[in-house]
Order: C-alpha cells, then structure tokens, then sequence
C-alpha cells in the first residue's frame, strides 16, 4: 500500500491522502519546512497552519473579515453562552478519544460500577418518557407532498418536522391550523394582529427546512435562523417569496450570541426551535433563550427585550456534550455524577447508535442481560486498560446500545428539570419511532400563565 501523507484534516478528520515528497512525511501542500508545528487557526479552527507562520496568515486567513465584521455586530458576545467551569479556568474541551481513553483507563471494578450507576440513576429519574409520535392536520400539504416539487423531500425528516410541530401544537404553543389551512394553502389574514403570531427562531438551523414546514403549514410573521455554517440549496429563497414574512439569517456560533441584543426581535413574542441540536449546542440555546431572560425580571428596560413564549429542541450527538458547557452540573452532582462520570456517560451515548433500531431499544423493556464482571477491590493497574477495552468489545451490540439510551435520557432529563427550575411547563418526549430516527428525544416547553 502506498504511503500517504501524515498531516491531519481537523475538518475531514482524517489524514491527507497525497503521496509524500521524497523522503518527507507531507505531501506538496503540507512539506513542513522545518520542524514547526502544525496548529489549528485560532479565527476558524477548520484549517490548520505553521505556528512560525502564524502572524502572516492571521493578516490574510480568508474567515477574517468575516470575524471583523461579526465582532461588530450588537448580537456578537464571545461566549456569552458558553457556561463555565466552576473548579478551575482554562479547562479545554474534551475529545472522544480522551474520553474513550479515560474509560479504558479504568479498573474493571470502577468500569461495573459506573455501569451500575447509570442504571441505578435512569431506573430512578427516566421512568415517564412517554412516546409522542404526532402529526398534525396542518402539515397534510407536506405528508402528503402536496408543496412545491421544487423543494426537497424525504419522507424521515418529514416526519421528524412534522411531529415536532405536532408536539408544539399539542402542548398549546402553537394553535390548531384548523381555520389557518384552506385546500391545502394558508391563510393569509393580514387583519391578525401580528402578535397573536409568534417569531421563530431556528437555532442550528442548516439549511431551514424545519421553518420551511412550519411557515407552510401554520401563520408566522418574523423568522430568523441561526446558523454558524454556510449552506447551498437553502429554505430561505422560498421563505423570502411568502407574503408577510420577514427573514432574516445570522451566521453565528449560538455559544456568542446575545438573543436580546438581535434589533428585530426587540418587543416581539417568539418560538425557539431546533432539529437535531448536536451535543453543547442544545445547551447553549436553552441558556441563550432563558437565563438572561430571567434575569431581567427586575430590569426596568426589560419591556423592549425579545420574549420567549415555548420551544422544542430535538436533541442529538450526546457525545460531544461536555462539562463546561451542560445546563444543569448542579443536577448531576446531587446524582452523584461528577465530571469524570459525565464525560463517560458522553462517550457510552455513541453505542446507542451500534445496534439495529428496527426494533424499538428505548422502549418501556430497559432490562438487559448485560452482566458485567465485577471484581472486588480491583487495585492491579496491569493490564487494565486492554481489560476495559476487551470487556467493550466483546459486550453484545444490544447491550451497549441500550445502555447508550440510558445515558442519553440523563442528559436529557437534567434539561428538563433545568426547565421546570426555570418556571417552565416542559416534556421530554420520544417524537418519532426509532427506526424514523434513534435521535429521539424532544425536550418541548413554554411559559407558565
């Protein structure tokens, strides 16, 4: 087999796959000219540079400008939402192979108990996720594709969006379509006051179809999307042609944006919503939605604030939630989960996706026939690590996955309860069977009356 070059796309997460020069370890692109190292740029961490060449490239990096001119903007505060590490500062985020190697690094003994831990904790706390698989009559036109053929179509994430506003509509966030929804189009009723109709913002909102539905199907006057990427074949061209809509798309991390200080939303009621909110960005909505919120309650410019009235977040990828950045460390701690056992818990949440999900695993049956070998006072550190690392590997696919579940549930149950703490009526439901999508869960909420 051929050599291949040994520099590391951070943003393809694999090597580089040229042929090395000569006797060099790099290709052409990446010949390291001396013995320098290679670090992420700081402006975007998707691309790499020479540290002895930093200073050069910072002055020409192409995300630049783009940098400059957010840093500008009123709605920019560097990690505003972010969080905080109480024990100690300068903590770096922690990778899955730190994780995993953290676990393997284990005794035998510690790894059972933690196991036992975490089924101990989700038989106490996760008992009530009930399924709530919804689709409401004002998303017929979708389910039953009767929109622009233009638009693109696939049958799970249909579902998935649809379910999500069923949730929504159920739980009284958003009202019935019954008299919005005529032969198949909506309304448009210019007499409604427009705040009888909520804004919606998407946080995490790719390419935006999951507004694209909702602003088919149900009567919104203001939309902004949140989205740190750029996307081609985008929902906003066919959202921008809807009669009395406003859109409006920031190109954000959600971990820098400060919600009240966005000049549209001043004064206006809105929804929160995000499909698929991977790891800490979920956490990082719920804290830009409401902890300023709350903390303005006293604040007598608070009139002209922007004004959360529900959401729903599905959430996902669990395995890139991390300490700093979690909702609720407080509810874990009493759990007697602190942040080595929570960087566990994340990295055991990516073997819910080991199995076949034809068959529901997160259903009401959480028993399994996992037995682990439990050693009393395991103190050798010989051969621990291959120990842990063979005892993963040989455990049932099955296994791994519902205890993956289990983790999944805690996290998301220490949201919930985040939410109730915050005087919020909330669920956490399973919004689509697993075989749609065994990212599942759906963390829905509004304001108490």
């Amino acid at each position: 087999m051929a050599a291949r070059c040994n520099f590391w796309l951070p943003k393809k997460k694999r090597f580089c796959a040229n042929v090395p020069l000569g006797d060099s370890q790099f290709c052409g692109n990446h010949t390291q000219r001396s013995d320098g190292q290679w670090i992420p740029c700081p402006i975007h961490p998707s691309h790499s540079v020479l540290e002895e060449n930093l200073q050069s490239h910072l002055k020409r990096c192409p995300f630049f400008k783009q940098a400059q001119s957010l840093s500008l903007q009123p709605f920019y505060q560097e990690g505003i939402n972010a969080g905080k590490e109480e024990e100690e500062e300068g903590v770096q985020n922690f990778s899955s192979e730190m994780k995993r190697n953290a676990v393997r690094a284990m005794t035998l003994f510690e790894f059972s108990q933690l196991i036992n831990k975490i089924k101990s904790v989700h038989a106490s706390i996760c008992n009530d996720i009930r399924d709530s698989f919804k689709i409401p009559q004002a998303c017929d036109i979708w389910t039953n594709r009767q929109v622009d053929r233009g638009l693109p179509f696939q049958q799970k994430h249909v579902m998935q969006q649809a379910s999500i506003l069923g949730n929504l509509e159920e739980f009284g966030v958003l009202k019935s379509c019954e008299d919005n929804v005529v032969s198949g189009s909506v309304k448009s009723d210019t007499s409604v006051d427009k705040d009888d109709v909520p804004a919606v913002v998407e946080f995490g909102a790719g390419r935006g179809y999951l507004t694209q539905v909702l602003a088919d199907c149900y009567r919104i006057k203001k939309i902004l999307l949140v989205e740190r990427k750029s996307y081609k074949l985008k929902a906003d061209r066919s959202l921008r042609q809807k009669e009395n809509v406003t859109l409006e798309r920031l190109r954000i991390d959600i971990e820098d944006l400060k919600l009240n200080a966005v000049e549209s939303l001043q004064g206006v009621p809105y929804l929160a919503t995000g499909k698929h909110l991977c790891g800490p960005a979920t956490d990082m909505t719920l804290r830009c939605c409401i902890s300023k919120q709350c903390n303005q309650h006293n604040d007598a410019s608070s009139e002209s604030t922007c004004h959360l009235i529900g959401l729903a977040i599905a959430t996902c990828c669990h395995h890139l939630c991390q300490w700093k950045h979690y909702i609720n460390k407080r509810y874990m701690l009493d759990l007697g989960i602190g942040k080595d056992d929570f960087n566990a818990i994340t990295w055991f949440t990516s073997w819910a996706v080991d199995a076949d999900h034809g068959s529901d695993l997160c259903g009401t049956g959480w028993s399994s026939d996992l037995q682990i070998r439990e050693k009393e006072h395991v103190e050798s550190d010989l051969n621990t690590y291959d120990e842990v690392k063979d005892m993963v590997k040989n455990m049932k696919a099955v296994d791994r996955a519902i205890i993956g579940f289990m983790c999944k549930d805690i996290i998301d149950f220490g949201r919930f309860r985040w939410l109730k703490e915050h005087e919020f009526e909330s669920q956490l439901v399973k919004y689509v069977p697993s075989n749609i999508s065994p990212e599942n869960r759906l963390l829905v909420a509004r304001q108490k009356c």
